[in-house]
């Protein structure tokens, strides 16, 4: 196959600013370039500042190092790093309507291996080791291929949502207008803000268009921060498959890496109350300095991490977070835990309503006004108060992430006691090759 050219939502907005310089084409016969000011018309067209509107704008490069800025793009969203940031892009920029009614949506049109060039710089510092770089360069570059190319989509339902149970799902086939976004959801691209660097450039070089397959397909290469000393599988995060190729496995090589079965509750709660040797266990400042951004870096305690609530806080966010009032919260019971410890069914008993919510990630966003790290945590209530309501919740969890695939904190330090990229493929991806597709 050829290199694709990709189309990556950055973001979604009432009014979206944009500088595009004199140099890039449009699709309307108009000279405007500049600091663009973008709303929607009364008929729902792209308005431009000078009065312009058109179904959609199209501004397209003329030279390969051409760059437009979109002012204010916001990333995290939702997560405890969120923040606003002016993002630098190469290629073509498409304005139009979004989906959400009363917004636009700003696209990137842009090559494959230039998309990699940022999200390996984003998703962690371009100033990593290379053997690491060139790990996450083959599996983003799958990852990616996979979703688009639509190939080995597991089949199965996205949510049931009853009076007595809610289980939800967030993948990739949420986007419609694009292929990708550019934020968590999907994978971090933050255009060339991002500055890249040698390593990353001659990574990309040393695997250009190789991905992972298993057996002649392309592997769903999924990844996390930091996965807690355990890795999880598929079906515990999103649909009700499992792929050979992501397994439960310990965060360590070698004779004495066994892997205790986590989906038993007891075993869960002394797993993660203790910190069990694994690549990404004990990082050191210095090997965290090399591979994490800045934002990211505000993070210290993603290996082990807890956090206590009052009985009105927990209350107060689970109705914030659900629209749904439980009332005084009774109590939160795991049903059902994956293979890393990970809760994907959790009862939440109140004095005014009773629901099992799943998976991962919606009860990572239940319990907290941001997301919990993971979802492989314990739960302590507090001493009950008069009416046996406990008057206060201690959450204690293990990894930041899903913990699915490849754990980037582990791979990191995998590559700093010197195994290739090809060692740190295999031990994530068990049974999965190494393809060369363009």
């Amino acid at each position: 196959m050829t290199e694709p050219t990709i189309k990556v939502g950055i973001s979604a907005s009432p009014a979206i600013d944009v500088t595009i310089p004199e140099t890039y084409r449009r699709n309307i016969p108009a000279d405007i370039n500049g600091r663009l000011h973008l709303t929607l018309s009364d008929n729902g067209k792209v308005r431009c500042t000078d009065g312009i509107c058109a179904d959609r704008l199209l501004f397209t490069a003329t030279d390969v190092d051409d760059r437009f800025v979109i002012h204010n793009v916001t990333i995290g969203i939702n997560f405890h790093w969120e923040q606003a940031e002016d993002q630098a892009f190469h290629g073509a920029l498409l304005i139009e309507p979004a989906a959400q009614e009363g917004m636009l949506q700003a696209i990137n049109i842009i090559d494959v291996e230039t998309y990699l060039r940022s999200v390996v710089s984003s998703e962690m510092n371009a100033n990593a080791p290379e053997e690491f770089l060139k790990a996450h360069a083959v599996i983003s570059r799958s990852w990616l291929l996979a979703q688009i190319s639509h190939d080995d989509k597991p089949a199965g339902h996205r949510c049931v949502d009853s009076d007595e149970e809610l289980v939800r799902w967030y993948d990739r086939e949420a986007h419609t207008r694009f292929d990708v976004c550019a934020d968590d959801h999907c994978q971090r691209y933050q255009g060339c803000t991002k500055a890249s660097t040698p390593q990353v450039s001659s990574a990309l070089a040393a695997t250009r268009g190789e991905v992972l397959t298993y057996n002649g397909r392309l592997c769903d290469a999924r990844f996390s921060k930091c996965c807690g000393g355990a890795t999880e599988i598929f079906s515990t995060c999103w649909q009700p498959v499992d792929m050979p190729y992501l397994q439960a496995r310990p965060d360590m090589c070698g004779p004495t890496a066994i892997l205790p079965d986590l989906t038993k509750e007891k075993v869960a709660h002394g797993w993660i109350a203790s910190r069990p040797e694994a690549f990404c266990a004990n990082p050191p400042q210095d090997i965290l300095a090399t591979v994490l951004n800045d934002y990211d870096r505000a993070t210290t305690d993603f290996y082990r991490w807890s956090v206590t609530y009052t009985a009105e806080e927990i209350a107060g966010i689970v109705r914030e977070r659900t629209g749904t009032d439980y009332g005084r919260i009774i109590s939160l019971t795991p049903l059902h835990r994956g293979t890393s410890g990970r809760i994907d069914r959790l009862e939440i008993r109140g004095t005014k309503r009773t629901r099992i919510i799943g998976k991962e990630l919606e009860i990572r966003r239940t319990l907290s006004r941001t997301h919990l790290y993971s979802s492989a945590f314990t739960v302590k209530p507090h001493e009950a108060d008069r009416d046996g309501i406990p008057t206060g919740w201690t959450i204690a969890g293990a990894g930041w992430g899903h913990g699915v695939g490849l754990c980037q904190i582990g791979a990191a330090v995998m590559a700093h006691r010197g195994h290739s990229y090809r060692e740190i493929l295999a031990h994530y991806f068990p049974g999965a090759e190494i393809s060369t597709i363009y």
